[in-house]
């Protein structure tokens, strides 16, 4: 295709009515100069492709696909491998449906519990969020579909998602909230990236000409299309402007003879609309492409792929006594309506019209005999007398209770937060009912994103199932009855309860504000500073084995700018089942410097182990795992110092420790008259500078305290009144030159 061209022959019109949906999923083609459209569809946990008609609930009615675990389990995994091949498979469903591009991953980051969407977004922290999405999006985009990285950026809550003015520090946004972004970006190149509802700093993503421009393209080098969400076009002209590609779905009628006017009038560049204009072609051409990649897309097989994938995204949280797995002719009684409809996604533009269901109920048919009480009433929320007192009279005749508990659909969607984190109250009354009669009780929880836990102490199994697919009943089978043992870990942290998060006192803003006020201290890396208590931390996941943990080796203990350290450590299956172990490599600074988390997480390995087997799990450290964000230089800073590798099970518990030395940037002090004499003397020249412009006894001459003074205050020492206001103003523009020189 000759993009040039094809532009040089366009008219004004045809390239005003590119940049704008044709309608709710189809992008404008220009069929005079063989330009077909491309269909976009909805896809993070499979393909949702609407199709004619409507459903019993008024919705529109979708094609049928399969539904994969949500992305908060896909993380959960700790696995990129296990990230690309559901990538890889999404991706098969698709071209078989006819689908061009998936509108999804979604990166966001967890700020809150609350947030409706959470079961969407990978993780809490920005590393492990963009290895697990750059994974899903190699493994979509090698079978010939696109992805749509979304929602960029910091779209971390539903309450007035679209006119939020979500306000944020710099350094916040570079180390938390745009590093998944980053890291996607750069390893998994999209094809298109979609840009969020909200505001940041007072901008509109869709119009935000350092977010789509500066930060996107000129940062990170991304060369492909840019669209909106769904009606996040707040000003076409200027989104155009400002890197926008594609306005979706169709706006108003007059949106495209808005761009054409704005040309016409000199508002807007020709250059600039053909800009987009281009980065659209580009896309249809790699669609065009991709339509020739071979691939296979069979329902049915896929369906057991996602039973195979579910078991790797549910976490065993608790497991005293070795209650788990579940071994013997033992009675068991299964209790919870999820256990017969299990709720295995989510609700918004990520639901799907699943090709089938697998009930725990039906999986355990092969498996085990047992009873079954409903309990409650999911839907409506209640447990009558008589549930509840069948319930308790099952669980009381059995050896074992498996209690299916969680959240109903109605409490977690796109489109709104929730104002709590407790299950409904019915569930936790159920339990604790249970909980009297019956001392072996496994709890399984459907839920995507945490819940409080009051009644933990008590319990003495907990698998966290998260929003499994349509194949879930049978992964927590699998899991529970031992035939493979759960190896995911927490992708984000269990809190005792919603107050002790860092966002609870600002979160979800106030009118059309939200202030970001935590700062960079979200998830583990509050916890952690704080020394805080939590229910399960970040990182955290049992099995059935244990490991050890042994022989940590750097293979450098300095650490140069632009260098890479590689990191290894032996494993060993020290129990008696086969299993998989997530290894995680975490930084911690040991030197005074700028504000940094006690740890970081900087490198995952995943390892499957024998009884008695070993093996080495290594991690690459570059200069982004030691970087920190300086506001004054605006850019990546390396810190000279002590860092300490960590190689954790999870992020408190620590196994082993090593230590490096680096050597990073020179410290960067933008001097102004209130700069402290100390830290202006920390610069490399500064003290010769000054005896050269005020005098080489300069130092000698004043009082020692006067070092801990602003550097206005040597006016007052004993040089007299002699170096006036201009002349220390002068020096500070010496000073900061002296360092942007290196001399």
């Amino acid at each position: 295709m000759d993009i040039r061209k094809i532009i040089s022959e366009m008219t004004l019109e045809e390239k005003a009515a590119l940049c704008q949906g044709k309608n709710s999923w189809e992008t404008v083609g220009v069929p005079r100069l063989g330009i077909p459209s491309v269909w976009l569809s909805d896809g993070p946990i499979g393909v949702r492709k609407e199709i004619d008609g409507k459903d019993e609930n008024g919705e529109n009615m979708t094609e049928e696909a399969v539904c994969f675990p949500a992305m908060v389990g896909i993380a959960a995994s700790f696995d990129p491998e296990l990230a690309h091949f559901a990538g890889n498979t999404v991706a098969e469903a698709g071209r078989g449906l006819g689908v061009d591009v998936l509108l999804g991953p979604a990166m966001n980051i967890k700020r809150s519990p609350l947030c409706g969407r959470n079961f969407e977004y990978a993780s809490e922290d920005p590393y492990l969020a963009g290895q697990i999405g750059a994974a899903y999006i190699k493994g979509v985009q090698e079978k010939g579909v696109g992805t749509s990285l979304k929602h960029f950026a910091a779209n971390s809550q539903e309450t007035r998602r679209f006119s939020v003015d979500e306000r944020i520090s710099e350094r916040a946004l570079r180390e938390i909230y745009l590093a998944a972004f980053e890291n996607s970006v750069r390893d998994g190149k999209p094809w298109t990236v979609m840009c969020s509802y909200n505001k940041i700093n007072g901008v509109y993503s869709s119009e935000n000409k350092w977010l789509l421009t500066d930060v996107l393209r000129n940062d990170w080098g991304y060369e492909g299309a840019v669209m909106t969400d769904w009606g996040a076009t707040a000003d076409h002209v200027k989104g155009i402007d400002a890197g926008m590609s594609l306005e979706m779905p169709r706006g108003c009628d007059g949106d495209d003879l808005a761009v054409v006017q704005a040309v016409r009038e000199g508002r807007l560049s020709e250059e600039a609309l053909n800009r987009e204009v281009e980065r659209m072609l580009r896309l249809t051409e790699k669609c065009i492409e991709g339509k020739q990649t071979e691939y296979e897309y069979d329902a049915g097989q896929q369906h057991h792929m996602a039973r195979r994938i579910a078991r790797e995204t549910m976490v065993l949280l608790k497991n005293d006594g070795g209650l788990l797995p579940i071994r013997g002719n033992r009675k068991v009684a299964v209790i919870g309506e999820f256990a017969e409809k299990p709720r295995y996604q989510g609700g918004g533009s990520s639901h799907i019209r699943a090709t089938e269901e697998l009930s725990a109920l039906e999986a355990l048919r092969s498996v085990s005999a047992y009873t079954y009480a409903k309990g409650f009433n999911a839907d409506a929320d209640t447990m009558p007398d008589t549930l509840y007192e069948e319930a308790l009279e099952t669980a009381r005749n059995a050896d074992i209770a498996i209690l299916f508990l969680g959240l109903p659909d109605a409490y977690e969607s796109e489109g709104y937060d929730r104002t709590h984190m407790r299950i409904p109250a019915c569930q936790e009354k159920l339990l604790n009912g249970i909980l009297d009669v019956q001392k072996n009780v496994c709890v399984v929880l459907h839920n995507g994103a945490p819940v409080e836990m009051p009644w933990a102490e008590r319990v003495p199994a907990i698998l966290e199932a998260y929003l499994g697919g349509q194949a879930a009943g049978g992964a927590v089978v699998d899991l529970l009855f031992g035939a493979v043992s759960p190896c995911a870990k927490l992708a984000e942290t269990f809190p005792l309860r919603l107050e002790d998060n860092p966002s609870w006192p600002y979160y979800p803003g106030f009118r059309d504000r939200a202030d970001y006020a935590e700062g960079i201290w979200v998830g583990y890396r509050w916890y952690d500073i704080r020394k805080m208590d939590v229910l399960f931390p970040f990182g955290h996941g049992l099995s059935y084995t244990t490991f050890e943990y042994s022989d940590l080796k750097l293979s450098s203990d300095k650490f140069k700018k632009g260098n890479k350290t590689e990191v290894s450590v032996r494993v060993t299956n020290t129990g008696h089942f086969p299993a998989k172990e997530t290894v995680q490599f975490y930084v911690r600074p040991d030197h005074a410097g700028r504000p940094r988390p006690v740890r970081e997480l900087k490198g995952i390995g995943k390892i499957f182990l024998q009884p008695g087997e070993s093996g080495t799990v290594t991690a690459t450290l570059d200069e982004r795992s030691f970087a920190c964000w300086d506001e004054e230089i605006h850019d990546w800073f390396v810190e000279s110092g002590r860092y300490i590798i960590e190689a954790a099970a999870s992020s408190r518990d620590i196994r082993l420790s090593a230590a490096l030395e680096a050597e990073g940037d020179a410290e960067y002090v933008h001097v102004t008259p209130d700069t402290l004499l100390n830290e202006i003397l920390s610069v490399d020249g500064a003290q010769e500078l000054l005896e050269r412009e005020i005098g080489a006894d300069f130092l000698e001459t004043l009082p020692q305290w006067f070092r801990q003074c602003p550097f206005h205050g040597i006016r007052r020492g004993k040089t007299g009144d002699m170096i006036s206001t201009e002349r220390i103003r002068d020096l500070c523009g010496k000073l900061n030159a002296l360092q942007h020189s290196g001399k």
